[in-house]
């Protein structure tokens, strides 16, 4: 097994521990309960990990750098059609308008 991430927060490994798992690679998570142990060892070693099969090391770092770097590339503001609010770019559909969704280019 190889350490591919190591995360400040157990909802952050365990995110990208389910992203490998959607793209079939098997992930582990190691060091999930070591927050109390911050002071008796360095922090950084009691952050949770994701561990891959030796076999799975490069594709799950690709498909990691593959997220983070998409993630990077937010898509400009809009105006719903509908009723003018200014939605962030993150979002496909308006939540004033219960659902309208973001005009086509």
């Amino acid at each position: 097994m190889k350490r591919i991430y190591s995360a400040a927060s157990l909802i952050e490994a365990t995110h990208y521990a389910n992203v490998l798992e959607s793209h079939g690679i098997p992930a582990q998570l190691r060091n999930t309960s070591l927050g109390g142990a911050v002071g008796e060892l360095p922090f950084v070693e009691t952050w949770p990990q994701v561990w891959v099969p030796d076999e799975q090391e490069m594709h799950a770092k690709r498909v990691l750098q593959s997220m983070l770097s998409a993630g990077a590339a937010v898509a400009p503001a809009w105006r719903c059609d509908r009723c003018g609010e200014l939605i962030e770019g993150q979002f496909e559909e308006c939540w004033r308008c219960a659902g309208a969704s973001r005009p086509a280019p």
